[in-house]
Formats: structure tokens, sequence, C-alpha cells
């Protein structure tokens, strides 16, 4: 119900905007009917029932053309921009049903996103022109927490991510390198495994991000030492300190990508066990939200973009 109307009084309807709008338009009850595909009658009592519903004189009744009241217009107004915003429902239903449309929030890592989304939102914008992407940047712990919240639709993380009531669908997986000072005696190696580590300094990100559990490990099965006392907030923080001469570190392939290859000259990038040694990356979303085939759609869309990146193993 409309206001404090009284429940004997019917509510407004889509029909009766219409009905309205077109005897505007065609300032004859007759013809007006006609356009709708009912009798002129049915119209009349519609409209009849709309005025008494709002306790207004929408149509001056006399001799010749229809005329709206003031009231009239202005209702007619407001009906046809609310017309045209269910208009709009009813073509994002069928742009979600179909394809990628509306307004997505995705949350993502900052290891990831800064390096990957750029590509796929250039790419989205020419394959999904209707689909708006809202994406904010937090660690991993702090993502999953917001989409549990509902503050992110979906978000872009490292998996495994476990939970019941969450859908994975898998992107691809990239590679981890390792990055050394310009003067460290490996440099002169095209590429390193588990021995080169033994005893080596390895710098890592926070114990906030999946990247830190992966580095860890990986420490205690080669013998390396990863530090506790510097622990980077960023990857440029953890490039900087190993330009530094403070230890080695891991940096993901498309952080390399786009910051190091062919630009920067502080670091050395070397691949490790033949680029074997990588991070699976994937969306996740809350199952209930029952988006899941719009959110297989981007992911495939993701998967696209990311086909271009010769060093990424696609997955899914």
């Amino acid at each position: 119900m409309w206001g404090g109307m009284s429940s004997a009084v019917p509510p407004i309807t889509l029909r009766q905007m219409r009905y309205l709008i077109a005897l505007e338009e065609t300032q004859h009850f007759r013809e007006a009917a006609e356009s709708c595909g009912i009798s002129q009658p049915s119209l009349s009592v519609q409209i009849k029932t709309l005025e008494e519903t709002l306790g207004l004189t929408l149509v001056e009744r006399g001799r010749g053309p229809v005329r709206l009241t003031l009231a009239g217009r202005e209702v007619t107004r407001r009906a046809r921009e609310i017309l045209d915003a269910t208009q709009g429902i009813l073509d994002l239903s069928v742009t979600l049903t179909s394809g990628l449309g509306g307004t997505i929030r995705l949350g993502t890592s900052a290891t990831l996103g800064p390096y990957l989304m750029p590509h796929v939102v250039s790419d989205l914008r020419d394959s999904h022109p209707d689909l708006r992407l809202y994406i904010r940047e937090a660690t991993p712990r702090d993502l999953l927490r917001e989409l549990h919240d509902g503050v992110h639709d979906l978000i872009l993380t490292q998996l495994p991510v476990s939970g019941a009531t969450l859908s994975t669908a898998r992107l691809f997986r990239e590679p981890l390198s390792v990055a050394l000072p310009v003067d460290h005696p490996m440099t002169e190696r095209t590429m390193l495994n588990n021995e080169d580590l033994t005893g080596e300094t390895v710098l890592s990100l926070s114990p906030a991000y999946a990247l830190y559990e992966h580095i860890s490990a990986l420490c205690v099965e080669t013998g390396a030492n990863l530090s506790r006392d510097y622990e980077g907030t960023s990857l440029d923080a953890l490039r900087q300190m190993v330009a530094m001469g403070m230890g080695l570190t891991f940096l993901p392939a498309l952080y390399v990508e786009s910051e190091i290859a062919g630009r920067a000259r502080d670091v050395v990038i070397r691949p490790f066990r033949g680029r074997r040694f990588a991070r699976s990356v994937g969306l996740v979303w809350r199952t209930a939200s029952g988006a899941g085939p719009a959110y297989e759609r981007l992911a495939a869309a993701i998967r696209t973009t990311a086909g271009r990146f010769p060093q990424l193993v696609i997955e899914g």
C-alpha cells in the first residue's frame, strides 16, 4: 500500500501508469484504449480508480480532446520515470541471465588487482559494456571477512579458500620467481632450485597475506631463513629491500611483467623450479547469492584476458 492509504483502496499499478501516459499522448480515451489493447470502458475505470487512490483529479472531463490537470501532468511525469526504471530492471534481468551487466563489487588482494584488473577492465569494457566493476583492495583475510559480511559480491584471491557456504572458480596458476640483488652470485644462473635457497635470507609480505604462508612453507622445505625482522607491506617494498641487499624474495609473474620486465634495473629475476613454484588464483563468492552463473561468466572473461600472458597457466 502507498503511504497512509486505507487498506480498502487498491494500490497504484504499473498498468494504470501506462494507461495514464497513453491518455496524455493520444488526448483521447478511445485511442488510448486501442493503443493499450483494452476496451475504452476498462481504461476509463482504471484511470478513475487511480484518481480515487491518489485523491486527485488527473483528467479534465468534457467535450473535445482530453486534457490532464496540473496534478495529472505531474503524476504522468513521475510515472514515466517509474516505468523507465522498471524497464531498466527488466533489461538488467535479461542481461544478467544471458550475459554480464549491472554493478559487481569485486574485492581483490593488493598483490593481484593492480597487475591484472586494468587489463580485465579494458577487455570487459569492449565485451560487456553494460557491466560495471567496483574494485576494492584489501588483505586476503579482510577480503574473506568482508565477503561474508556482504561488502563484496565476490573476491579475486589466492586459493584455496575454504568455506561450506562459498563457491570458487579457478582462474590460473601464477609462477613465483626469485628476485635477487644485482650483485648476488646466483644472478649468473638461468634458473634456481630448492638447494640454491639453503641458508639464504628470504623476505616476505606480512602474515596477513596468503603469499606469506606459501613462502614460509617453502623456506621450511629448502632450509632458507625467512626474515622476521623485515616484513614487506607491498610487493614494491619487497623489491626495494632486495635491491638494498637485505635478502631474496619471491615475486608473482604479473607483478614482474608489470613493474620489472624491461623496466626496473634494481633487481634480477630468475625462474624457480622451472616456473613450477606457483600460486593458484580464483574468484570466490557466497553460494547463496544466486549469481553463480554470472560470476562463472566473469571468470571465463578473466581467463580470456589472462590467456594473453604466456607466464600464466589457465585453470578451470
